[in-house]
């Protein structure tokens, strides 16, 4: 699967692009009623790298992200050293992605969200 099929997935999927580095093969992807935004999707070789900032947390609530990270059908927990944001990260094959698979990560943060979203606003609010 390349780039361009990769983005056909994201609009039939109804996911707006609002960004894109085409040299890079990266777009950012967005759809506030499932919950995403800012989500990024790169084409990395043979791999595509989706991740999905959750936010700033403090060190005290990393163990809940990770005992979450057992629930989550697709994807895990992750966090970026660098900024110290929490990240939703899921790593697919390119040469056997299909829109189900894709679908599937991205459904795995939306029912996570839906499922866990007052614990995720309580925690923001405790930063």
């Amino acid at each position: 699967m390349d780039f361009l099929k990769v983005k056909e997935m994201i609009v039939d999927m109804g996911l707006s692009i609002v960004d894109e580095v085409p040299e890079e093969e990266l777009v950012v992807i967005e759809d506030e009623t499932r919950g995403i935004k800012g989500m990024i999707v790169d084409c990395e070789g043979e791999i595509l790298i989706i991740e999905q900032p959750i936010g700033k947390f403090s060190e005290k609530h990393y163990r809940w992200f990770l005992e979450q990270s057992r629930f989550l059908p697709f994807g895990a927990f992750v966090l970026d050293s660098e900024s110290n944001t929490i990240l939703f990260r899921n790593t697919l094959r390119l040469d056997t992605l299909d829109l189900e698979e894709f679908e599937s990560t991205i459904n795995s943060l939306e029912i996570f969200f839906a499922e866990q979203g007052d614990a995720l606003i309580r925690m923001s609010r405790e930063n």
